[in-house]
């Protein structure tokens, strides 16, 4: 079966920035919806019409993915307004962001704790790729068509590179996949 719109394709990829550092590797493969919610419509494109088997590499630039960095994302905050037990790396629902927050700081966002000072601490509202030109090698693992409900909700469950708050856990168990 070819890819096409309204499919699910197992993805595994290799993704890299221009210099050739690895910045994430996904091995086992993972279904995406094309069609719908999961993957970047440059990564959409790039499969049309491919099969399993095939190993599609792009490069993606900053404004075909995650934008360039907007230096207007990054709040210093008071450190009396977080938890003790804070920790670099976690990510903050902008909508949980704690009363006293700078009143600019988008609540619809995903802030990351950059920085922890003794009085502040520094949130990032940008992407973690914002800015980033990116070199993916995918492997098409399989492709089938998608279920109704997949259509209807408009994903498998499984966004590209969705970053999802940790909710307390810690910063090296959250993923860019």
């Amino acid at each position: 079966m070819e890819i096409s719109q309204q499919c699910v394709v197992a993805l595994t990829w290799t993704l890299k920035d221009t210099l050739g550092e690895v910045l994430d590797v996904l091995d086992e493969p993972v279904e995406f919806l094309l069609g719908g919610n999961d993957l970047l419509p440059v990564i959409e494109a790039a499969l049309q019409g491919h099969a399993a088997g095939a190993v599609v590499s792009l490069q993606i630039e900053p404004e075909q993915a995650f934008g360039d960095f907007n230096d207007q994302l990054i709040f210093l905050e008071p450190r009396a307004l977080f938890p003790a037990d804070l920790q670099e790396g976690l990510c903050i629902e902008g909508a949980a962001l704690p009363d006293g927050c700078h009143p600019d700081a988008p609540r619809n966002a995903l802030y990351v704790v950059t920085d922890i000072y003794p009085e502040h601490v520094v949130l990032d509202g940008n992407h973690p790729l914002a800015g980033i030109a990116i070199r993916l090698s995918m492997t098409v693992r399989g492709v089938r068509e998608a279920t109704e409900e997949e259509i209807g909700q408009g994903s498998t469950g499984t966004g590209f590179f969705r970053i999802q708050p940790l909710h307390g856990a810690t910063p090296d168990n959250g993923t860019l996949h």
